[in-house]
């Protein structure tokens, strides 16, 4: 199935527009250079990654020629999936490929600071539940920060319980797959939420945005859901009845 590509529009407190493109869930697969063909088209001011990029960084075959081709159209911005089990000396090779890697850290671009938010998994931190929970610490620090606020986080189930009431302007994720299997514009299945999910694809709350993501993890073939990648258009919030440009 050929890449399909969603636009969307974003309201954000911000001074100039600008546009984002999410390619989530490549999980290496052969596809990076279909995408690397639309992201260059679209030519987005940034690129964010949130998570599964890899599988086994050792054995890799398309994620690294795909980020060292996307960073000479614009800005590549990357945080760790539950997939992404990459040591210091993998992070080290992705750097150098001129991509921003964010392991539960942020960087200030302009006037908007973006986080990466690390998969609990990834992590390796230790709980009862089937998916960690992320950085805490990290994400209040991160919440604390004047500034427009972007957040790659791999999983949508962290939004409800750790992110929703958090001061934080847009969070993008993936990790769902689109549900999988798509009914009547809903997923069947995601992991962490079970079945018919409620995040899986599209914008929530004006504040979330998922990715259907790129890659197949399983043969279990995805069915009315082809390949996606995310056009964001961030578009200036009115201020005292106009719009700032």
């Amino acid at each position: 199935m050929s890449i399909v590509v969603s636009e969307y529009s974003i309201h954000m407190d911000i001074s100039s527009p600008l546009t984002a493109a999410v390619a989530s869930d490549l999980h290496d697969t052969p596809i990076c250079k279909e995408a690397v063909s639309v992201l260059t088209k679209l030519s987005p001011d940034m690129v964010l990654i949130p998570g599964d990029l890899f599988e086994e960084f050792e054995k890799e075959k398309n994620a690294l020629s795909f980020l060292t081709d996307v960073t000479k159209i614009t800005d590549v911005y990357y945080s760790l999936g539950n997939h992404d089990r990459v040591n210091e000396k993998a992070i080290e090779c992705i750097k150098n490929s001129g991509v921003v890697v964010l392991d539960d850290d942020y960087i200030i671009r302009d006037e908007i600071c973006i986080c990466g938010l690390t998969s609990g998994i990834t992590s390796g931190r230790h709980h009862t539940e089937r998916t960690p929970p992320p950085n805490l610490d990290k994400l209040s620090e991160f919440t604390a920060i004047n500034r427009p606020k972007i957040l790659l986080s791999h999983h949508p189930e962290y939004y409800k319980k750790f992110i929703r009431k958090k001061n934080i302007d847009l969070t993008v994720s993936g990790h769902a797959h689109g549900g999988q299997w798509r009914i009547f514009g809903r997923g069947i299945y995601a992991p962490g939420q079970g079945l018919f999910p409620k995040y899986t694809s599209g914008v929530h709350e004006g504040r979330l945005v998922v990715s259907r993501g790129l890659g197949n993890l399983t043969r279990i073939p995805r069915i009315f859901n082809p390949p996606e990648i995310v056009f964001l258009n961030l578009i200036p919030k009115k201020q005292n009845g106009e719009i700032k440009i």
